[in-house]
This record gives structure tokens, C-alpha cells and sequence, in this order.
């Protein structure tokens, strides 16, 4: 059955077309894929199922009743509420229905009501409407679901007072996930959920899909989740839709196969249109020398035919791609060496206890090691990252310091940092002023620099501050190129890129000739990549020799958790 069927829709920005003409059913009870490069509509096409905005041609239609849940890339929670008030607010309907049985039991309780026997006994009858609304639309137990959607997801007691405007972009998707798992709409619309969050989260949201008893639509650059919960994949690209059954891993094969079919079929018809053109341009020129309209009339005819011709189009097999090189060079055998390292931080009061997030680490890495560090969202990984900054600065004033312990970096090691919320950018500088800043390069030749990197000229004139996260991210890659570093610390660097940019990505890495250690999330990021994975368990490393599939493995499939004392403190 069909929930939702959009009809020849057009979203146009500012005269540009998103698409147009788009067409596409949505099918009941199935957990689809929206896939495409940033900036193709992903999150249009959702806000247009979602009703947030309007076609300007076609239809968008909805099976009646239908309700649709909608989970934003940056989920908008109220502000001035708490995790559990903002949970508590998800089902509107339900939170009417009690404000007026609340009304309903004040009028009981008035004399004037009381002493009016039909007053009284029309109060009394619509107490018992709205009792049984109430007790039909699950309010008995509507707190009880509101708990434990939050306790499923990682949330505890104490986190439940805290407030939302303090909470970290993956725990605001919680937040707004949990309301989802207690509303439970017929169609659920998800735009990246998976951004931000730990491999709990993200083992956490698998299971919500692929429990969920409704239609999923899900846009995720996650390669990994695709491939397990989808089951099917919409491909936006160049404003069409292009359905393909199956997981992810089966669309990328898919896709290549039809690439190829549609190349031969294109290559045969511009053969057969070469042929016909030239036997029409004969047939003309033999009308007109021989004065025969018999040859002339052929031609025409020939001319016609191939005007009303169903021309394939030629299928695009390499589409432009950021150009990322990372060359690095040698260096130093020990890269970097890191003894019973130790980090806390102060108590808040008096009473207590300090606030301990690294305890006893140790890690060494050779020249040439590719490592990445799993742990939950505040276990200190990005903390670890601005410890060897500030041990390779070798500054007494370096922003980060050790509590206890000793980090040493190599001599001849050069650092290039990438750094999750893109702290490092400048957002007030131009493009053009951040690539100069970073080398010795003029303005036209960092204007073309930035064209490699897939800018336009009129972005690279724009303020940093402009560009999306997806954008950032590609800027801090161009910024990494430039650095000519030979160890790099890489922090969520596939967050807010599309897939075809992590594979660049994992692709240059690959080639590069230097070190890298990682945080990511990104299962298919690490399996790609990493030879070797360190997991943060209780403020400690502990090794896995071999990718995410091999440290699932060893691990039994459950993540390694880390010690934390609240989802408040933001120090991942």
C-alpha cells in the first residue's frame, strides 16, 4: 500500500530548481535510504514529506490519517525546558487531552458546579469523554514509555533534569529520537540521525528501525547502517529519483552495472544517429544535385524520425570529486609514545569528587600505523587529541595539560589536526584569506586551489561562516593538504560528509605517507582504513588488532563502554 505518493513536484531557491518533476511513491512498512551528494535536496525532499514546505507544481499526496514524524539534521528542542519536559511534550494530543481533564477536575471542585445538579452531571459526562480518550490514547502509561524511551537510549535519571540548551548535537538527536519512540507516526522521516552519535547511539538507533513497525525514510551518509537496516535505496542526483532495491552495498553494485548497460545502449544509438544523419545529409544533397524529390522527401523523412527519437542520455560514469592529496613524508620510527597519562578535572563543590576522564593510558605509534579510538560520546577522545597538541607545542602555557603522566612526540613529526565542531576555522575570514593564511599562494591561485575542493568562485570570496558543515569539512581537508603534517589527528573527520567525499578521503589516507590516528564513528570509515583500533574503557585504552569488524568480533558485538558520570559534561 502506498502512504504518500508525490507527483510531478518542483522545489525552485532563489530561481535555481532543487528538482522538478520529481515523482515518487512511498511504500507502507519499508525502511528506505535517501542517498546523494550535499546540496542535491536531500532535506528538501524530506521537508516537502513532511509538509514543512510546498510544491510549486504537482501533487503531494498522503493516505488519510497518515501521521508523520519528522527528525530535523539539527533537531529545534524548546528552549528553557529539560530532557524530561521537552520528552514529556512529544505526544501534543495526548498533553490537550490532559490539560482538559485538569480544567475538567477544577470545575468539580467549584461550589458554583457543585450546587448546579446539570452542570454538575454535563462536567461529569465529559470527565468520562475525555477519561476515555485519555486511557485510549495510552495516558495511563505514557510516562512509563517516556522513561524508558529515554533509558534506552543512554539517558539516566539524573540526566533527565538537565536542561536542553546544554545538551551536545548527538544528544539533542536523542532527545528528539526518544519522541519519536514514544509517538511512534505511521511515517517516520529521519534526516542524518546517526550524526554525532557514539556506537551505542548507533547501535541503539539500528535497533529502533528495524523494529519500527511503520515506513522509515532515512538519510544517513553511513554506509554501514545503510547496508543493515535499509530496504531499499533513493538515489537524488542531478534533481531525479532513482529507486534501488536492496541495501546499500547492493545499490553501489547495482548502480555500476545500469552506468555500464546505459553506456553501451548510448554509445549504439549515437552510432545509429551518426549513421541516419549521414544517410539523410546524402539523400538532401542527392535531391537538390539531381533535382529529385524523391531524395529529398527520404531525407526529411530520415530527419524527422530522428527529432522524435527517445534519446539516451549520456550516463555520467566519473562525476567531479574534491581532488585531496596527502603526500606526508617519513619522519621519525616512534611517532608518538603516551605513558600512564592522566587527566581530571576539578570538583565543582566542596563535596565532590573530581571529575576523572583519563586514568593510566598508554599508546605508542610507529611511522606508517593507521589506528582508530572507539569510545562512548564524553569518554575524552577529542580530550586525548588536545593533550598531543599541547605535549607537541611544548609550551608551559599549551591550553591542555596532563594531570599525571608523559606524552612524547617524535621529533621529526609534523601535526595536522582536524578538529570535529571545526574549532580551527576562522569563521570571520574569507575562504581565499584561510587558504593564504595556510601557504605561501596567491590570491588567483588560491581562488583555483579552492576549486579543487569542489568551492565556487563566489564561495571562495564568502566568510567560513557561511559555508554548510559538509562545506567545513571540506575546507578543513584542503587546510590538512596544505599543512604538509606527516601525523595526523583526524577527529569525526567523515561527520557532514557525503559518501562520495569519505571515499576520497579513505582513499588519500590510504595512500598517505605518514600516521594517522582516528575518532570515528563511521564503522565503514574504520574497516576501509585502521589496522588497529583503541578503545577508551573506564578512562584506559584497550587494543584490537584489525578493523571495527574484527573489534565487534572480539568484543562480542557490544560496544566498550566507558565511564561517565553525566551526558552533560562536554569533554568527548
Amino acid at each position: 500500500m502506498i502512504v504518500a505518493n508525490l507527483d510531478r513536484v518542483s522545489v525552485v531557491y532563489t530561481s535555481e530548481p532543487v528538482f522538478r518533476d520529481l515523482a515518487w511513491e512511498i511504500e507502507e512498512r519499508t525502511v528506505v535510504g535517501l542517498v546523494g551528494p550535499n546540496g542535491c535536496g536531500k532535506s528538501t525532499l524530506l521537508r516537502l514529506v513532511a509538509g514543512e514546505i510546498k510544491s510549486e507544481t504537482g501533487y503531494n499526496v498522503r493516505r488519510p490519517g497518515l501521521t508523520v514524524g519528522y527528525l530535523a539534521q539539527e533537531p529545534q528542542l524548546a528552549s528553557g525546558r529539560s530532557v524530561w519536559e521537552e520528552s514529556l511534550a512529544a505526544d501534543s494530543a495526548l498533553a490537550e487531552v490532559e490539560r482538559d481533564l485538569i480544567q475538567t477536575e477544577a470545575q468539580l471542585e467549584d461550589p458554583i458546579v457543585l450546587k448546579d445538579e446539570r452542570r454538575l452531571s454535563r462536567t461529569l459526562e465529559l470527565q468520562a469523554r475525555l477519561l476515555e480518550k485519555y486511557v485510549a490514547m495510552g495516558g495511563p502509561g505514557y510516562e512509563g514509555r517516556v522513561r524508558s524511551a529515554l533509558y534506552g537510549l543512554g539517558f539516566t535519571a539524573a540526566d533527565l533534569a538537565l536542561p536542553v540548551d546544554v545538551l551536545s548535537g548527538g544528544q539533542k538527536k536523542l532527545v528528539g529520537l526518544a519522541r519519536l519512540m514514544v509517538t511512534q507516526p505511521d511515517l517516520l522521516l529521519l534526516d542524518e540521525p546517526d550524526n554525532h552519535l557514539d556506537l551505542d547511539g548507533k547501535a541503539t538507533l539500528e535497533q529502533f528501525i528495524r523494529a519500527y513497525p511503520g515506513t522509515v525514510i532515512l538519510v544517513s551518509h553511513d554506509r554501514y547502517l545503510l547496508d543493515l537496516v535499509v530496504d531499499e535505496i533513493a538515489e537524488l542526483e542531478d534533481g531525479r529519483l532513482t529507486r534501488y532495491p536492496g541495501s546499500y552495498s547492493e545499490y553501489a553494485f547495482e548502480k555500476q552495472v545500469r552506468l555500464a548497460r546505459q553506456q553501451q545502449v548510448y554509445q549504439a544509438q549515437q552510432k545509429e544517429i551518426s549513421r541516419l544523419e549521414h544517410a539523410a545529409k546524402r539523400l538532401l544533397t542527392w535531391g537538390r544535385v539531381y533535382d529529385n524529390p524523391k531524395f529529398t522527401r527520404r531525407g526529411f523523412n530520415i530527419m524527422n524520425r530522428l527529432e522524435k527519437m527517445d534519446k539516451v542520455e549520456r550516463p555520467i560514469l566519473e562525476r567531479r570529486r574534491m581532488a585531496l592529496e596527502l603526500p606526508g613524508w617519513r619522519g621519525s620510527s616512534k611517532v608518538l609514545e603516551i605513558m600512564n597519562l592522566c587527566k581530571a578535572f576539578p570538583a565543582e563543590t566542596a563535596e565532590a569528587e573530581d571529575v576523572i576522564l583519563l586514568a593510566g593510558v598508554d599508546l605508542a605509534l610507529r611511522h606508517g600505523e593507521r589506528v582508530g579510538v572507539l569510545g562512548p560520546n564524553g569518554s575524552g577522545k577529542s580530550l586525548l587529541f588536545r593533550l598531543i597538541l599541547g605535549a607537541a607545542e611544548r609550551q608551559e602555557g599549551a591550553a591542555e595539560r596532563p594531570t599525571d603522566g608523559q606524552i612524547t612526540v617524535g621529533p621529526s613529526v609534523q601535526i595536522g589536526y582536524y578538529a570535529q565542531q571545526h574549532e580551527n576555522l576562522d569563521y570571520d575570514e574569507t575562504l581565499v584569506d584561510t587558504v593564504r593564511q595556510a601557504a605561501v599562494i596567491s590570491e588567483e591561485g588560491a581562488v583555483a586551489f579552492l576549486r579543487r575542493f569542489l568551492f565556487t568562485y563566489e564561495q571562495s570570496r564568502s566568510r567560513v561562516g557561511n559555508l554548510s558543515g559538509g562545506e567545513r569539512s571540506r575546507l578543513q581537508l584542503a587546510l590538512l593538504m596544505l599543512s604538509g603534517a606527516n601525523f595526523l589527528l583526524l577527529d569525526e573527520p567523515t561527520n557532514n560528509l557525503d559518501i562520495a567525499s569519505a571515499e576520497v578521503l579513505e582513499s588519500a589516507l590510504v595512500d598517505f605517507e605518514g600516521t594517522v590516528l582516528v575518532i570515528s564513528h563511521d564503522r565503514y570509515f574504520l574497516d576501509q582504513l585502521v589496522e588497529r583500533i583503541v578503545a577508551l574503557d573506564d578512562g584506559a585504552l584497550t587494543e584490537y588488532q584489525g578493523g571495527y569488524v574484527d573489534y565487534q568480533a572480539a568484543t562480542g558485538g557490544r560496544p566498550v563502554k566507558a565511564r561517565r558520570s553525566s551526558l552533560a559534561i562536554p569533554r568527548s
